[in-house]
C-alpha cells in the first residue's frame, strides 16, 4: 500500500506540473503563466524548473528523508516538478509524465529502506548519528516567526516576538502535560511557541491596512482563481493521496514534523504543522492568485490535519476535502489580504525566514552528526566544506550542506576504519 501511494503521488503530481494546474517549488509557480501564455519556450521552463529544485532535491530533500526513513515531501514533488515540465505538453506527454513519476517515486521509498538496510551493514553505522542532523531544526524552527518580524518590521520587534516565543516555550515545557479535568493533554512546547510567534506576526501584518485607492486583487486576477477553480478535482485527489500517506508517516511536509514523527510525538507534529501552514497561507494564496497555478499540497494544512487524525482513510478524505476548501476561499482570501496588505507581504518574509532559519539550523545539525560519526575530525570537515562552498560561489545551497557533509563523513569514517585509521564506538 505505502509504494502504490507513492507512486501515484508521483505520478499525479507530475501531471499537475505537467499540465500547468499545480507545481510544489514556490519559486516556479510565478514563472509557469510565463510559459503557458506563450511568453516562455519549453527549453527555458525545463532549465528554469531544473536548476531551481534539482539541488534542493538531491542536498537537502533525500539527506533529510535518510535522517529519518520518512520521505520529506520536498523530495519526492520538486522531482515531479522537474519530470512535469520535462515532459511534452500533450496527452503523450502527460502519460510519459506520470510513468516517470511513478517510478521516481516508488524508487525514492525502496531506495531510502535499500539505503539504510544498507547501514547496517557497514563496517561503522552511521545512520542513528544522522538523526542529529534534525534535531537543531526541531528546536529551532519556532524562532522562525521572529525571524520574518524582524525582516519585515526591526530587529527590535523580532526581539519582542523572540522573548514571547521563548516564554511560551518555557511556560509549556515546565507545565506539561496539561490537566483538563480527568484528561491530561501533551502539547510540544516548540510548537506552542512558533504558533505564538505566528500569532504575534499576524497581529503586527494586520496592523497595516489597505488603501482607499488600492486596486482590489480578487478583480484584478479573477481569470486566474477560475481557472485554478476549474481543476479543483485534480487537485482533491492529489490532496488525499499527500492525506494518506502523512497519516501513514511515510511522507512528512516538513523537517520539524518529519523528526517529531519519527520520534513517535504525533500530535506535536500536527502542530507543528498546522503552525507552518498559517505562515504558508499568505504566500501560496497569493502566487497562486496571482498565477493561476495551485501548489500540490495546497497550504500545508493537510499535513496537520492528517496527522492530527493519523488514519489513512481519514487522513485521505480530509486531505481532498481541505484542497477543495482552500480553492473554493482563494476569492476570500484575496479579499482579505488585500485588506491587509502586511499580511500579503510577509509572504516573502516568512519564506526568508524560514530559508535562514533551516540553513543555519540543518549545518548545526550536520556539524553535530559528523562529530558524533568522527569526533572532532567530522566538525573540521563540515566547518571547512561550509566555508569552502561559500568561496567557491555556493555551488551547493546552504541549506544543503550540513545534510550532505555529515554523509560524506560517514563514507569517510567507513573508509577509515577499512584502513585501520579509525577505530569505531563499541
Amino acid at each position: 500500500m505505502n509504494y502504490v501511494i507513492i507512486g501515484a503521488i508521483g505520478a499525479v503530481s507530475a501531471i499537475l506540473a505537467n499540465r500547468g494546474i499545480a507545481v510544489f517549488n514556490d519559486g516556479l509557480r510565478p514563472i509557469m503563466p510565463e510559459f503557458l501564455e506563450g511568453r516562455m519556450t519549453k527549453a527555458e521552463l525545463v532549465a528554469t524548473s531544473f536548476a531551481l529544485s534539482f539541488g534542493l532535491v538531491i542536498g537537502f530533500g533525500i539527506p533529510v528523508s535518510i535522517s529519518a526513513s520518512i520521505l520529506l515531501v520536498h523530495s519526492i514533488l520538486l522531482g515531479t516538478d522537474i519530470i512535469g515540465t520535462w515532459a511534452p505538453s500533450s496527452k503523450f506527454g502527460a502519460v510519459a509524465a506520470a510513468v516517470v513519476g511513478a517510478v521516481y517515486g516508488v524508487g525514492l521509498l525502496s531506495g531510502l529502506q535499500w539505503v539504510v538496510n544498507a547501514f547496517k551493514h557497514l563496517p561503522v553505522n552511521f545512520f542513528n548519528a544522522m538523526g542529529q542532523i534534525g534535531a537543531p531544526v526541531t528546536l529551532a524552527f519556532a524562532a522562525f516567526p521572529a525571524i520574518a518580524v524582524g525582516n519585515q518590521y526591526g530587529a527590535k520587534n523580532g526581539l519582542i516576538t523572540l522573548a514571547i516565543s521563548a516564554l511560551i516555550r518555557t511556560l509549556f515545557a515546565r507545565f506539561n502535560p496539561i490537566a483538563l479535568g480527568s484528561v491530561k493533554v501533551s502539547l510540544s512546547p516548540e510548537g506552542m511557541a512558533m504558533l505564538a510567534g505566528m500569532i504575534v506576526l499576524l497581529a503586527y501584518a494586520a496592523g497595516e491596512r489597505q488603501s482607499d485607492t488600492a486596486v482590489s486583487t480578487a478583480s484584478l486576477f479573477g481569470d486566474r482563481v477560475g481557472r485554478i477553480r476549474k481543476n479543483v478535482i485534480y487537485l482533491a485527489i492529489i490532496g488525499a493521496l499527500v492525506g494518506a500517506a502523512t497519516s501513514l508517516h511515510i511522507l512528512a511536509g516538513d523537517p520539524i514534523s518529519l523528526n517529531l514523527v519519527s520520534k513517535g510525538q504525533i500530535s506535536a507534529a500536527a502542530l507543528a504543522a498546522f503552525a507552518r501552514g498559517l505562515g504558508f497561507v499568505p504566500l501560496v494564496g497569493t502566487t497562486a492568485i496571482a498565477t493561476g497555478v495551485y501548489g500540490p499540497v495546497g497550504m500545508t494544512f493537510i499535513f496537520a490535519a492528517a496527522l492530527a487524525v493519523n488514519n489513512p482513510v481519514l487522513g485521505g478524505l480530509l486531505g481532498a476535502v481541505i484542497i477543495a476548501a482552500e480553492v473554493f476561499l482563494l476569492g476570500s482570501v484575496a479579499s482579505f489580504l488585500d485588506k491587509f496588505p502586511g499580511i500579503k507581504n510577509s509572504a516573502d518574509s516568512i519564506r526568508t525566514a524560514m530559508s535562514q532559519l533551516l540553513e543555519i539550523a540543518l549545518l548545526v545539525g550536520g556539524a553535530n552528526a559528523a562529530n558524533a560519526i568522527l569526533p572532532g575530525l567530522g566538525t573540521i570537515i563540515v566547518v571547512g566544506l561550509y566555508l569552502l562552498n561559500e568561496v567557491a560561489g555556493r555551488p551547493v545551497v546552504r541549506m544543503a550542506v550540513g545534510p550532505v557533509t555529515a554523509i560524506l563523513v560517514g563514507l569517510l569514517a567507513n573508509i577509515l576504519a577499512l584502513l585501520g585509521l579509525f577505530k569505531p564506538p563499541a
